[in-house]
């Protein structure tokens, strides 16, 4: 009997103690999620109040600025990648531009893990990034990421580019409001004739708007800036969990953009130079200048050149 009485008393404590833990968890969300709800299909997603004020008074603006994107294929490399990754195993031999863009970057996010360390790899191609995650046990950050998935795109015959989101800052690197960044991936959709935002770091996501379209880095933004809703899928929707964050953090790194004008394989490899990297285009609110200053840089307002079709 008296251990029936304890038995009591020990779970009457335990759901007193779960109660507790439940108005603890209530009164943190209500503080915490005051500008959000979760993101999940179907849903209106509202990231916090500031970042998008920040976008409403941060327009685009045309200017004459000239400068046209380009994507130059290698046939040969091409095929050294495509057979390396067997890539015609990823997707249906028929599948269109989207679904293997899908597939590709499915196969990179759920391959390797993000890791934000100042370690790089020596050498920054697809080949070698894959060899240096699987001999080092290691994965890499989203530069990394998106370098080896546009890669990997450009080699099953698609029209990709790695773009760097960026949040405001006071225009000079070493003293930021906020100096981090994310980079992530845009493909050209010929069957809709726009680019297509997808991001093969941090477990993968796309967005659409609300009829499944996908949409590009500046509709997300101008859908940020208007409060209008839009889909997030997280994990390209195989998610398990709810990914409020990333929603908050791209409507902070929906600031400003930028990205090479002219895409080969071997972009940014450190090791092997095969190419001359040429100009790199930002783009950036008016009046707002980016903290790289080099010589082949090149800055712009105008989102409609930024976002147009490539050669």
């Amino acid at each position: 009997m008296k251990f029936l009485k304890y038995l009591f008393r020990i779970s009457v404590g335990l759901f007193a103690l779960i109660g507790v833990l439940a108005v603890c968890a209530y009164c943190y969300l209500e503080c915490s999620e005051k500008y959000y709800i979760s993101i999940e299909e179907n849903k209106v997603v509202t990231p916090k109040a500031d970042f998008i004020d920040l976008l409403k008074q941060s327009p685009f603006k045309a200017d004459t600025v000239q400068y046209h994107f380009a994507v130059v294929q290698d046939s040969v490399r091409a095929q050294e990648i495509s057979d390396f990754f067997n890539l015609d195993s990823l997707y249906r031999p028929d599948a269109s531009t989207w679904e293997k863009a899908l597939a590709i970057s499915k196969f990179v996010a759920t391959s390797i893990p993000h890791i934000d360390s100042g370690i790089l790899p020596e050498h920054n191609n697809a080949i070698d990034l894959w060899k240096f995650t699987k001999e080092e046990g290691s994965g890499f950050n989203s530069r990394s990421h998106a370098i080896l998935n546009y890669e990997l795109m450009q080699a099953a015959g698609l029209t990709a580019r790695f773009v760097m989101c960026m949040a405001q800052n006071d225009g000079d690197f070493y003293v930021v409001n906020d100096g981090d960044l994310h980079v992530v991936n845009e493909v050209w959709l010929p069957e809709l004739n726009k680019w297509a935002f997808i991001d093969s770091d941090m477990d993968g996501h796309y967005c659409t708007d609300q009829n499944g379209t996908p949409l590009n880095l500046l509709e997300m933004r101008e859908k940020y800036a208007a409060g209008e809703q839009m889909v997030m899928y997280p994990g390209f929707k195989d998610a398990t969990t709810k990914h409020d964050y990333y929603y908050r953090y791209m409507a902070k790194n929906t600031y400003c953009f930028s990205s090479w004008e002219t895409l080969h394989y071997f972009q940014e490899d450190r090791a092997d130079k095969v190419c001359d990297p040429g100009r790199y285009i930002y783009i950036v609110p008016e009046g707002f200048t980016p903290f790289d200053r080099s010589d082949n840089v090149v800055t712009t307002t105008d989102a409609a050149r930024f976002w147009m079709a490539p050669n």
